[in-house]
């Protein structure tokens, strides 16, 4: 089973998000040999699965808002 890919990752830019090892940027594993893959979050900005047909289940994603504590 596929590991779930996080829309809004803390720090994109440390990790190779070209398959599903998710390996520190500078330790690749799979071997593609060029570098590092970019979240497409870095690529096309915040709201990049709003846009085009990704399979992503965006409703799974969303949590409760947080309630005023006021």
């Amino acid at each position: 089973m596929a590991k779930k890919f996080p829309l809004h990752p803390r720090h994109p830019e440390r990790i190779c998000w070209g398959c599903d090892k998710y390996c520190a940027a500078d330790a690749l594993a799979c071997g593609n040999g060029s570098g590092r893959t970019q979240h497409p979050a870095e690529l096309l900005g915040e709201d990049w699965y709003k846009w085009g047909d990704w399979g992503i289940d965006v409703e799974a994603e969303k949590t409760n808002p947080t309630p005023d504590p006021s």
